[in-house]
């Protein structure tokens, strides 16, 4: 199974105990990192998430991926926040942090750029309207966007 289908399925079957729980789901990877795998979740909450809240949130999916095993070979299991410049995977993603600065790395190239620091203007029929920092506008499919993540703002 490849790696995004593989994806998908522990999402199917981690969003809705994630949910019960009262956290957010913002991603999931499962990739190979020094030669291990590392399946690494990332979680959200209103009003951020604690370790203890990783801690506990990890003993849940620990258990529920047991009786699941979507995946046959070892690997670590890894709870985190999504952190300052969490990514925006989902369109409600982009919806929420409308007004915010993003970093957005396209498929392919749109007027022969493809990555982009703006600020979102508005999220419509799955398509993102951005204005870059030079302030030309864009308008992005969603399907055309690899990696999007918040800029930090300080």
């Amino acid at each position: 199974m490849k790696v995004e289908g593989l994806e998908e399925k522990i999402r199917a079957v981690a969003g809705p105990l994630l949910a019960d729980l009262g956290f957010e789901l913002v991603d999931v990877v499962y990739a190979t990192e020094h030669g291990r795998k590392v399946l690494r979740f990332f979680i959200d909450k209103p009003g951020g998430v604690t370790i203890d809240d990783c801690g506990d949130v990890s003993r849940e999916l620990s258990t529920l991926l047991d009786v699941e095993d979507p995946i046959p070979q070892k690997y670590t299991l890894e709870v985190s926040s999504p952190g300052l410049d969490r990514p925006l995977v989902k369109e409600k993603d982009f919806v929420r942090f409308t007004g915010k600065k993003v970093k957005i790395k396209t498929k392919e190239p749109l007027e022969g750029r493809k990555n982009f620091k703006a600020t979102i203007d508005s999220v419509e029929d799955g398509r993102v309207a951005v204005t870059d920092f030079d302030g030309k506008k864009f308008v992005i499919d969603l399907a055309n966007i690899d990696r999007a993540r918040l800029e930090i703002e300080i």
